[in-house]
């Protein structure tokens, strides 16, 4: 049986914010990660809480790879309990994946409303080579 040219073309990469390593003021926080390359469509993913993020306030953290919340929209630390399992904004249909004209390296986790005080979250990202 003669083998699909996208096969073993469907990649995972990760990237995982660590306030102990990143710190956790309001703003914009990269991470480096896996790297994913241009020409990449990025299908789904998983957001993964390792460690519970707390704030003395109501902060509110959002990932996003090439624009705002496109890899998770703004959510409330009170859902980013520990091992807590959350979806990304590509859920895998055409309508939600992110087709990428430039590699990246990192993700940004955007901390707003209050500063996070613990957390660890890992991002994982399922994308498929189309170049």
């Amino acid at each position: 049986m003669q083998s699909s040219p996208l096969e073993n073309n469907c990649r995972v990469a990760s990237y995982q914010y660590d306030f102990t390593k990143h710190g956790g003021a309001i703003g914009a926080i990269e991470v480096l990660g896996d790297g994913i390359p241009k020409g990449a469509v990025i299908l789904d993913g998983i957001v993964h809480v390792n460690v519970a993020a707390t704030s003395e306030g109501s902060a509110t953290v959002a990932v996003m790879a090439v624009g705002a919340g496109d890899i998770l929209g703004a959510t409330a630390v009170a859902s980013l309990t520990l091992a807590a399992l959350l979806d990304t904004v590509p859920v895998g249909t055409a309508a939600t994946a992110i087709k990428l004209t430039a590699s990246i390296n990192k993700l940004t986790f955007t901390v707003a409303v209050a500063a996070l005080l613990t957390g660890k979250i890992t991002v994982s990202l399922r994308y498929l080579m189309v170049e």
